[in-house]
């Protein structure tokens, strides 16, 4: 064990990739878990798998063109599918839970389709499985991309403790939040955004398929054990924050798979919090 631990010293003093992935990790995990408790309290959790599988048909999109930079492309589209799926309310054609089936297995399918007619890599089902599953392009990050995270993140985090009381209000009682004022639509639109905006970053950590696993399971896990929403909130980010720990150090020692590892590690976590659950509700 204390071999184990120096050896993790050792590659954190030594080695700017590793911190450089830890901080990244730490920050995706907590904007995702801050605006997973609002999700699920408002049963949108399955937007989150919806715009994972956009983002991947986007990457591919930005893949065959050939842009270099190709948050350019995956940003925009992301966002813009947030932003339709969170207006196919009851009056549309589609409703709501059809809209994400339709275009989330819609822009996986062609996503995979667009790789396999334009690819230029001789390792195609290797670049798909990362990409879904996650890669080990966390551990190659630059300066500048763990930059623009931190940035980012900072803004989110910022954004909703100055927006608390709103996201409170429509997350719970979103009529009541009308009647006394409050635009509950673009309070609404503006946390589809930012997930949408953690769900781009988050790719590169978990992978698409793995993306909604950090936004549903801390704040399900929290609500086992707490009934208030700042204490499920709370609860929710130390949760997310310590599981996206332990899986980083679990896949830098043993050689495992980060995303899923991670994965893992909130399953694990949820089981727990499930028992702590039943024995305190006895």
């Amino acid at each position: 064990m204390a071999e184990m631990f120096n050896k993790l010293s050792v590659l954190i003093t030594e080695h700017a990739f590793v911190r450089y992935a830890i901080i990244v990790g730490v920050l995706i995990a907590l904007c995702s878990s801050l605006l997973g408790v609002t999700l699920v309290l408002k049963r949108f959790s399955f937007i989150g798998d919806g715009l994972s599988h956009v983002a991947f048909g986007a990457m591919a999109v930005a893949a065959v063109v050939g842009v270099t930079n190709n948050m350019l492309i995956i940003m925009p589209i992301t966002v813009l599918s947030a932003v339709l799926l969170l207006n196919s309310g009851q009056n549309a054609k589609i409703k709501g839970d059809a809209a994400v089936a339709v275009i989330s297995v819609g822009a996986l399918a062609i996503g995979y389709l667009l790789m396999n007619i334009f690819s230029t890599s001789s390792n195609l089902s290797g670049d798909v499985c990362s990409t879904l599953f996650g890669s080990t392009s966390i551990l190659t990050l630059t300066s500048t991309e763990v930059l623009t995270c931190v940035i980012t993140s900072v803004i989110v985090i910022a954004l909703y403790v100055f927006l608390y009381n709103k996201i409170f209000s429509i997350t719970f009682d979103e009529n009541f939040a009308q009647a006394i004022g409050i635009r509950a639509k673009l309070y609404n639109l503006m946390v589809a955004v930012i997930i949408a905006v953690i769900i781009v970053l988050a790719m590169n950590l978990v992978g698409s398929l793995l993306i909604s696993a950090l936004i549903i399971f801390p704040a399900l896990s929290a609500m086992r054990v707490f009934r208030s929403f700042r204490a499920v909130v709370i609860c929710s980010a130390v949760f997310s924050v310590l599981c996206t720990l332990i899986g980083f150090i679990i896949a830098i020692l043993w050689g495992t798979p980060v995303g899923a590892t991670i994965v893992a590690a909130d399953i694990s976590g949820f089981c727990i919090f499930s028992l702590i659950g039943k024995v305190k509700g006895r």
